[in-house]
């Protein structure tokens, strides 16, 4: 992450309350101590910040109205259609790596929320930030859910939190489903800081990283890193993938799966 996003978090995390701890920020941030204090020193320099003990509160004067919360990148609804046939395809045989009885992982989005339907019966525990999985999940008798804690954000429905590991569930996961903006050799990509910051907490606590996206998220490949391609274990995908990315995905040690 570089300093002007680290900046721009360490902003964004002082609006709700006006204070921030420096674990807050280490959470956020997943930056040394040392860089924190440098990024707060620039931001007390330029006027926006004034550090305390224990962490940074906002300067006089710069207190703002609570901002709508709102991700940055495609809302849920628009993106959900987009390559319906081919994510579909992709949360089927993703499902089919589930064991029956094991505890997962399944982050929020269009094409991880596809594993659902593939996962009555096999009487899972299911930690997940997605209102959309939730509700997915909730007719699946046998099946347990886990939610965080934190703050919904409405156009994508999902839950973060700002405060960093006491929001999630005392709850070990083996395996973590996780989609991206896009893939790149620069690695996985997301577009929005925030939600990089949550991502990299669920990567921290998995022994298996499984990327769910479909062939057309090789075609863009801008955003925040979230994690390098040497970080993911399994890739599933569709039909659609170039043979030169398929090249790139294996070459980076990653298990393709083409699904459909």
């Amino acid at each position: 992450m570089h300093a002007a996003e680290r900046e721009k978090v360490i902003v964004e995390a002082l609006e709700g309350t006006g204070f921030v701890t420096y674990r807050e920020l280490e959470a956020l941030l997943d930056a040394s101590p040392a860089t924190i204090r440098r990024d707060l020193a620039r931001l007390e320099e330029a006027g926006r910040i004034v550090r305390v003990h224990g962490g940074a509160k906002q300067a006089e004067g710069t207190q703002r109205p609570a901002p709508v919360l709102q991700l940055a990148g495609t809302p849920f609804d628009q993106s959900i259609t987009r390559n319906i046939a081919a994510k579909r395809a992709i949360g089927a045989a993703a499902a089919a790596r589930c064991e029956p009885g094991e505890g997962v992982m399944i982050d929020g989005g269009t094409t991880t929320l596809q594993m659902c339907p593939h996962l009555a019966g096999l009487g899972l525990q299911v930690l997940t930030n997605s209102l959309h999985i939730v509700n997915a999940l909730l007719p699946q008798a046998g099946t347990r859910i886990l939610v965080p804690s934190g703050t919904v954000f409405r156009e994508q429905n999902i839950i973060l939190a700002a405060s960093g590991e006491e929001s999630m569930p005392r709850f070990h996961a083996p395996k973590l489903f996780m989609g991206a903006a896009s893939v790149g050799p620069q690695g996985v990509m997301q577009q929005d800081v925030v939600l990089v910051a949550a991502e990299r907490r669920l990567i921290d606590r998995a022994e298996q990283v499984i990327l769910l996206v479909d062939s057309g998220k090789f075609a863009s490949g801008s955003g925040t890193i979230v994690c390098g391609l040497d970080e993911v274990d399994v890739l599933v995908t569709d039909a659609g993938i170039s043979p030169e990315h398929a090249a790139m995905v294996k070459a980076a040690g990653v298990e393709l799966v083409v699904a459909g």
